[in-house]
């Protein structure tokens, strides 16, 4: 752009009066002449500054795209080729109960038609999560889902990673705990661009804002879940891993195994002898109809040679953990990463929310001595209030509603506290959201990077 000061009347200074009757012509050529050059200089600056419109920008040809990392802008998201994929194929249906076959070569072209999505794809992550399609019958359920939803949020943005938030049934058949595998199935197709899908049921709360999945650990599987092997194989458990929150990997086995796995819940006809088969496996499972947790396990224990090398069941930190173990430490898990910050100049340096990843890097350092899972007072990645139905209201006897949702506010507000303090605030008491307090400045300016 040109600077409001560029003036035109620096490049043509007004001649000396003369004889108009003999100077005319040549002062008109001179005053022209004058223009003429001042409007190519500004033509040439204008070019300079201002990049060339491109009128068809919309759709792409591949040939000349630049790369990403050519462009140092990320991924093209204006381009589409007009190359065939499996999106053009008649015959693709993203129904539950319509296989999908070599997924992982349709998966492939369309990255290689679409090379900017290439780059970084072996660790993209699309989070699904999702809830009923009417409002809550709990007074305060669609309050919680509301919060739950902006936590999920939250934590996606910080790290980068798409969501997607699912409030119909794919299948009217699939409801309840069925409903999440026709949605995940759904995005795996929609987006070919992410190696894994994660799915966060709404019941499950991220309590670790700054924690990332230790993706190189499960390089060789296909299936993350929390569970434990002695569990499955020894005691025979329904509970012997938790399938409300799990990690895909966007490939043709998993369009398998969810073929099979949905094909023991309410699309089958033999849903009925899926529970009963169920009940006789797993002593400990109480009621009859067959659900996705209980044949999850049944698969694994069935079919151990089959699928346990590649389910990786994550049991070193709370991938997921039981909220009434965890969230009466949340207090003295915030006093203990404050005592850190105390000693580490680096953690209490305020910063832009974007950079949030190197200041987790940093903090990791710290937290070797703290211990992962059940009596740890490391903060867990994900708080799940299994039993709670905070929509319904229809909890778990176990515990009364109100431990429910109590223990669901304060589990939002730390996992809030630990956003809300780029912004420049905290909940000081965890029960209480609609209270913030400024946080102080902190950082002594002899202990700076400066």
């Amino acid at each position: 752009m040109v600077s409001p000061e560029f003036s035109l009347s620096q490049f043509y200074p007004m001649a000396k009066p003369r004889n108009r009757s003999f100077w005319c012509l040549s002062d008109s050529f001179l005053y022209c002449g004058g223009v003429f050059l001042a409007i190519l200089l500004v033509c040439s600056f204008w070019s300079f500054f201002t990049p060339t419109l491109n009128f068809n920008s919309a759709i792409t040809d591949p040939s000349s795209a630049v790369s990403c990392k050519e462009s140092g802008f990320g991924v093209n998201l204006k381009s589409d080729p007009k190359d065939l994929t499996f999106y053009d194929d008649p015959e693709l249906s993203y129904s539950i109960e319509k296989p999908v076959k070599n997924w992982d070569e349709k998966r492939k072209q369309w990255l290689n038609h679409h090379p900017s999505f290439a780059a970084g794809a072996s660790e993209r992550i699309v989070v699904v999560t999702g809830s009923q399609p009417k409002p809550c019958k709990n007074p305060i359920g669609d309050h919680l889902l509301l919060r739950s939803f902006k936590n999920k949020v939250d934590y996606c943005r910080i790290h980068g990673y798409d969501i997607f938030y699912n409030n119909l049934l794919l299948h009217p058949k699939m409801g309840s705990y069925w409903a999440k595998l026709p949605v995940v199935k759904a995005a795996m197709l929609t987006h070919p661009e992410a190696e894994w899908i994660w799915w966060v049921d709404s019941d499950a709360l991220f309590t670790d804002m700054e924690f990332k999945l230790p993706l190189q650990r499960y390089k060789n599987h296909n299936l993350v879940v929390h569970g434990w092997p002695e569990l499955i194989y020894d005691k025979k458990s329904w509970t012997s891993l938790n399938a409300g929150v799990f990690l895909i990997r966007n490939c043709q086995w998993s369009m398998d195994l969810i073929e099979t796995w949905s094909n023991m819940g309410p699309i089958s006809k033999d849903y009925k002898k899926w529970g009963e088969i169920q009940r006789s496996t797993f002593k400990d499972k109480l009621f009859p109809e067959s659900d996705d947790q209980t044949a999850l396990v049944y698969l694994l224990y069935k079919h151990k040679e089959k699928y346990y090398d590649h389910i990786y069941l994550e049991g070193e930190f709370y991938f997921e953990g039981y909220w009434v173990e965890i969230f009466g430490r949340y207090e003295n898990t915030t006093e203990m990463y404050l005592e850190i910050e105390r000693g580490a100049a680096e953690l209490r340096r305020r910063h832009a929310e974007k950079v949030s990843e190197q200041y987790g890097a940093f903090r990791e350092e710290y937290l070797k001595s703290a211990g992962n899972g059940k009596g740890s007072w490391r903060r867990p990645l994900i708080t799940h209030f299994t039993g709670c139905q905070p929509c319904n209201g229809d909890h778990n006897r176990m515990y009364d509603g109100e431990s429910c949702w109590n223990g669901m506010v304060k589990a939002l507000n730390f996992a809030d506290n630990q956003v809300l303090r780029k912004y420049g605030f905290i909940h000081p008491d965890l029960l209480d959201s609609s209270i913030v307090s400024e946080v102080p400045f902190d950082y002594p300016a002899d202990e700076g990077p400066w």
